[in-house]
This record gives structure tokens, C-alpha cells and sequence, in this order.
């Protein structure tokens, strides 16, 4: 089963929703209220009972967090990677950086744009090709790979490409939802990252990609400590975040392989 994130484009989201909910009005979503949503389509469309794996990338990491946190005798096993249970403060300095950049366009009109802010696009965009991949990656000119003949190639045919066919608003929802992500929050928990990560009954692979620099070696790793039945692993990979993105087949094989072997227990 796989349902769209609130706020995407796809799901409810601030392009597509009717007033006064639409454009920059449209209410704040939580990994909770994502998961809400996927428990109902689950249970009440599909009749499901038990679920053997919740596995997500990402934001998605962060939704098998909460599953595993909200419903910890329905599901089995979590298989989170490149995604923490909590958004760290540099993490949140970076998503803050993504919104100037983007909303200081003119043309951004307070979210009542009538044509896409572009020139904040394309800064949003810029800003999030030096976070998304490592050092080493650019440094090795690894875009090659990806069929790009120069870094400038790269940078519009990849990078800009990728978030300007997207809406504002919906960019900047997503990004309010990730800042404000924290596992520690949820209801009947007690308010601690440390306690609602305790809590967790399922089976757990977490996987941190090497060289990731919005959710980190360290960072995953301590969360993962508190995971009772948890293996932490990292992929060993220069793509940065986007290692869990499907783009380097390498990466592919290894979350391939370490879900399988989730599966197995």
C-alpha cells in the first residue's frame, strides 16, 4: 500500500484545495496526520489488521517512525533510511534556508502568486543540490553517471528540473511538515524521543546513508539506540541523502538486500 503525503501536489495539498484552505492557507500537517490518514485508508478501505513491514525514505523514514510509534501492536517490522524520528536544529537551520530562499522572490506574493515565483524556484533549488548530495560526490563529478556533461548540466537538468515543475506552496507545506517532525510528541508517550523510541515493539532495520548531511551517521545511530529490536546499518555511499532516492543502483541493492533480510525475521 502507498498514499501520497498531505500537502504534495498529489494528495489534499495547498494547490489543489478550496478556500480559505488553498494556497498558503492551508492548514499545517504533521507526520501524524499523514499516518492518520494512511491507518484509516488501511483499516477501514482494506480491513488490515496487521502489517509485516512499513519501510519509507525520507519523510517516508519519518511516517514508519510514527507508524511504528502510534500503532505498535499492528505493525511488525519498520525499515526506515536516510530519515530520523526528529528533526534536528541544523536539520531545521537548512529546511529555514530552503523557505528564504524561495519566498524571497518577489513574485512569491505571500503565496498569492498567480505565476510560479521562479527566480525563488530556482534559488530553492540551488540551495538543495549542495545539501542533497556529498562533497565527495561533486568533488568526483559523479553527475556524470546520471548522463550530465558539465556541473552546469547538472545543476538546471537535474536539480532545477526536479523542483521547478512543483507548486510553492506545496514545497513550502512539506517543508513545515518535516521541521516540525518529533516522534517524541506523540500522544501517550510522555512528551520524549527517548521514551517513544523505547516504546517501539516492531522489528527495526534503520539504514543512514554515509554521507548524508540532513539526517546524519550520528544522528540516526543515536536515535536507533533506543529501538529495542532495532539493527542500525549504513549504506555505504557518496549520494549523499540521495542514496535512498533510487538514483545509484549500488545503494538500491543494499536497502534491497537489508529489507529482505528484515523480512526474514
Amino acid at each position: 500500500m502507498l498514499l501520497d503525503q498531505l500537502g504534495n501536489g498529489l494528495s489534499s495539498s495547498p494547490n489543489n484545495s478550496p478556500p480559505p484552505y488553498d494556497r498558503a492557507r492551508f492548514p499545517t500537517i504533521s507526520i501524524r496526520d499523514d499516518v492518520a490518514a494512511q491507518h484509516r485508508v488501511a483499516t477501514e478501505r482494506f480491513g488490515a489488521e496487521r502489517i509485516a513491514l512499513v519501510v519509507g525514505y525520507s519523510m517516508g523514514a519519518q511516517q514508519a517512525y510514527q507508524w511504528a510509534a502510534s500503532h505498535p501492536t499492528m505493525v511488525e517490522r519498520i525499515a526506515p533510511f536516510c530519515g530520523t524520528a526528529n528533526t534536528t536544529p541544523h536539520n531545521a537551520v537548512f529546511l529555514q534556508g530552503l523557505r528564504a530562499a524561495l519566498t524571497a522572490d518577489a513574485a512569491w506574493m505571500g503565496g498569492d502568486y498567480g505565476e510560479q515565483p521562479v527566480l525563488g524556484m530556482r534559488a530553492f533549488s540551488r540551495v538543495y543540490a549542495g545539501w542533497g548530495l556529498s562533497q565527495p560526490f561533486y568533488k568526483r563529478e559523479l553527475w556524470r553517471q546520471m548522463g550530465f556533461d558539465s556541473l552546469a548540466d547538472f545543476l538546471t537538468g537535474f536539480w532545477e528540473k526536479r523542483y521547478g515543475r512543483r507548486d510553492a506552496n506545496n514545497l513550502l507545506s512539506m517543508i513545515r511538515t518535516w521541521e516540525l517532525n518529533d516522534l517524541g510528541s506523540t500522544p501517550g508517550l510522555g512528551g520524549d524521543l527517548e521514551d517513544a523510541l523505547g516504546a517501539i515493539k516492531a522489528k527495526a532495520t534503520i539504514m543512514a546513508g554515509q554521507t548524508d548531511l540532513y539526517f546524519t551517521v550520528e544522528d540516526m545511530k543515536a536515535e536507533a539506540a533506543y529501538v529495542p529490536q532495532a539493527r542500525f546499518r549504513v549504506i555505504p555511499s557518496l549520494w549523499g541523502h540521495m542514496a535512498g532516492s533510487g538514483l545509484n543502483p549500488a545503494d538500491s541493492k543494499f536497502i534491497e538486500r537489508e529489507v529482505k533480510a528484515l523480512l526474514a525475521i
